[in-house]
């Protein structure tokens, strides 16, 4: 039976695709939950439409994710830190209190985004990647400063 994908599945592929199963996982599974249409005619047809929308939803998810990268990477952020002996953080910077400080700045990043391997223990200045998109990475200057 072919069927045209509504979403992406990854098992199967994405939304847009014409794809053949077997008749009783498309009637059972993928028609009730809405997954796919089968694949008439006009089906066909509808689904050129949906795959111009996908792509136009697309380029603009990029053009706002280099938006978000270009600011990030114009920003350089300092955070102050209390110190002891030898310049060593009472505790540490972690990726929650960056993505605080970039929500102070109106960029509204999620922590798990900050690629930070491990929490920031020694004051100095440093490159933080940050995943914005899959493809997009962008770089952020933070400064570690001692508390006055």
């Amino acid at each position: 039976m072919k069927v045209i994908l509504r979403e992406d599945i990854p098992a199967l592929g994405e939304a847009g695709d014409m794809i053949e199963v077997k008749s009783g996982y498309g009637r059972n599974y993928l028609f009730p939950r809405n997954l796919a249409i089968p694949a008439t005619k006009a089906n066909v047809r509808a689904i050129d439409e949906v795959k111009k929308q996908k792509q136009l939803q697309e380029r603009k998810r990029l053009r706002e994710a280099e938006t978000i990268r270009e600011k990030i990477e114009k920003l350089s952020l300092s955070v102050e830190v209390l110190v002891g002996e030898e310049d060593k953080l009472y505790g540490s910077v972690t990726n929650a209190d960056i993505a605080e400080l970039l929500h102070n700045e109106g960029i509204f990043i999620d922590k798990r985004a900050i690629e930070l391997e491990v929490p920031i223990k020694v004051l100095g200045v440093y490159t933080i990647p940050i995943k914005v998109d899959k493809n997009i990475t962008a770089q952020l200057r933070l400064w570690v400063i001692k508390k006055s």
